[in-house]
């Protein structure tokens, strides 16, 4: 059971034994009407102690002693929630202790079985109250759900803290406060960006149409001295279609690509010398029906050769820095043909609204064969797949993959509780 490990087991070989010695200890107890001996009850609360004092600290074990002559055959400690809180029972069965976790500013319920060593046995209840905690530790989910609740298969997951986390022990705990469970099920990863922020993703893509939920549980948990979990916070999406752009900088052209279709084939035109598009993969970040660009954003001094100031159509956002994939009728003559843009994959107003309408933030945009950069991995939108798997694990606290659907139980969880959407 939950709560009682060591207790279980122990306890009932304890029962088994009473029933064969009794016969030799008669005198101790009464008989039932079979022959059998039956205990003596007793007030078991003058046979244990507990460590439990004023407030406790949810940092350290609760224990429980049996004692002089006296054994424990059966402690649980509960929360309000009435789940149990795990614990060992000593060989000796002399004492009992804790080993889950507490939480802070949190009032336990306790209940001790014990044998006086003289054929009485009893039971007795009490309760302790742990230390509010100094700090709350909060994290904000995402991406944001709020909307259609449907991502693209290249969706990272991303935690930001309230706090910044720097010892390897607390964010390995904060790891350990962090579930994602996904239908079908993948093998994915954590990886620190900084102290605060985290990003979760599967070694490939999602899978297409899966369910995703991602939560964090550390509510009242300790993660570090005076730091403990806040408030839990859970989020829920669905991914579409597979769909990914392959943008070949070489040959002028993007490919769409859904559920490994090729769909269609668009000239483009891309950076120009001195404004190549990055290499690399993106995520589609967001959709702007209309967007004024000013190259002032970029850096480009206003009336100067280079400079424009302009209202587009159909842009799809790939970077921060304001990389879109969008409607560029004044370069229709150079689209499949060369690259005349500062920085931004062009093309047709009808073919811009087309791949505006075909795409969704979480797809996948890839440039190849640029002179351009490459995609950074992080702080200029998600390029979180142009990371290495290894160097991905390197990056994670526990430094092992995680299984969205690491028990039977965690997969009927997911079956009840994520959006079919």
């Amino acid at each position: 059971m939950p709560g009682r490990r060591g207790i279980a087991g122990i306890g009932s070989g304890i029962s088994l034994a009473l029933v064969v010695l009794t016969p030799l200890a008669a005198c101790s107890g009464g008989s039932t009407d079979d022959g059998v001996t039956s205990s003596r009850p007793v007030d078991a609360a003058p046979l244990v102690h507990t460590s439990a004092a004023g407030q406790v600290d949810p940092s350290q074990p609760f224990t429980v002693t049996a004692g002089s002559g006296s054994k424990l055959t059966d402690v649980t400690v509960s929360g309000p929630d009435g789940h149990l809180v795990a614990g060992e029972l000593s060989a000796d069965q002399r004492s009992w202790h804790t080993t889950g976790r507490l939480k802070a500013a949190t009032v336990y319920a306790v209940r001790i079985a014990a044998d006086d060593g003289k054929g009485g046995r009893g039971e007795t209840t009490s309760s302790f109250t742990t230390v509010a905690a100094q700090r709350l530790l909060t994290a904000k989910l995402g991406p944001d759900s709020s909307g259609s609740g449907i991502y693209g298969v290249g969706q990272p997951l991303t935690v930001q803290l309230s706090e910044e986390i720097k010892d390897p022990a607390a964010r390995k705990l904060v790891e350990q406060s962090l579930t994602v469970v996904s239908q079908p099920a993948v093998t994915g990863g954590w990886y620190w960006v900084d102290g605060k922020n985290l990003h979760f993703r599967p070694q490939e893509y999602w899978p297409a149409n899966a369910n995703v939920k991602l939560s964090f549980n550390g509510e009242g948990s300790r993660i570090a001295d005076g730091l403990y979990g806040g408030a839990p916070a859970t989020l829920a999406f669905r991914t579409g279609d597979r769909v990914e752009s392959v943008v070949d900088a070489a040959t002028h052209q993007l490919t769409l690509r859904r559920n490994g279709q090729v769909v269609r084939t668009i000239p483009v035109t891309t950076g120009k010398p001195g404004f190549s598009t990055r290499n690399g993969i993106k995520v589609v970040l967001g959709q702007e029906r209309v967007v004024r660009m000013s190259g002032e954003t970029i850096g480009i001094a206003a009336g100067s050769q280079e400079s424009y100031d302009l209202q587009v159509e159909w842009a799809t956002r790939v970077t921060w820095s304001g990389e879109y994939v969008h409607a560029a009728p004044w370069s229709v003559g150079s689209q499949g043909v060369d690259n005349v843009s500062h920085g931004c994959t062009g093309m047709s107003t009808e073919n811009a609204k087309w791949f505006y309408e075909q795409t969704r933030i979480g797809d996948i945009v890839q440039v190849v064969n640029s002179l351009g950069v490459g995609m950074e991995p992080f702080g200029n939108g998600f390029g979180d797949w142009n990371v290495t798997w290894t160097d991905w694990l390197g990056h994670s606290a526990a430094g092992s993959p995680v299984s969205t659907a690491d028990s039977a139980s965690a997969a009927a969880s997911a079956a009840v509780l994520l959006p079919q959407l």
